[in-house]
């Protein structure tokens, strides 16, 4: 008798993986960052205008995790089985109204990450990417409060008045490589 997983519209399915990034399973997307946590695949996207100045989201009051704060231009979840550069490009279209108009892969990063206020767990393998927007977007009010393009000061500034994603530090600085070669002269 072979087991039969029964899926309904509202379960999100993330793909497991080992400290390698390989593959090993899947889990619902609420119980793998529940308390401890279980090692996922996920992205952060962050984009640029022109001028080097980095996009800024801040997250939806309605998101079930981290609402209301600050954050990269775009976080998710690769589908099982999704590459990320394709699901990356995919949840920035959705957020964001508009795909990148150029985007690279910037590495990974490793990190277990507990969200004091909600309780759940950031425990994932992230896949980061850089690239560049325009400024003709239109976000999803579901996803995104509000958007801003800042400065490296600008951002500094932010980050001492208000609440910032637990990821957010780790993946800027994971992905600071990449933004510096993409922008050599923004500061970043």
């Amino acid at each position: 008798m072979t087991a039969t997983t029964v899926t309904t519209t509202d379960e999100i399915l993330l793909e497991l993986v080992d400290e390698q990034g390989r593959t090993i399973g899947t889990a619902e997307k609420l119980s793998a960052h529940q308390a401890p946590g279980r090692l996922h695949r996920a992205f952060s996207v962050f984009l640029f205008d022109e001028e080097g100045r980095m996009l800024l989201q801040q997250r939806a009051l309605g998101k079930y995790h981290s609402p209301g704060v600050w954050s990269n231009t775009c976080c998710g979840h690769p589908y099982p089985d999704e590459p990320p550069f394709v699901a990356a490009a995919r949840r920035t279209a959705e957020e964001l109204g508009a795909a990148p108009v150029r985007m690279q892969q910037a590495g990974t990063v490793t990190y277990d990450l507990p969200d004091e206020a909600s309780g759940l767990v950031e425990r994932e393998y992230n896949h980061l990417f850089v690239g560049v927007a325009d400024d003709t977007f239109t976000p999803d009010p579901d996803e995104v409060a509000a958007t801003s393009f800042v400065t490296p000061e600008e951002l500094a500034e932010l980050q001492e008045q208000k609440a910032f994603s637990v990821w957010f530090t780790t993946v800027l600085d994971a992905a600071r490589p990449t933004i510096r070669a993409v922008f050599p002269n923004a500061g970043w």
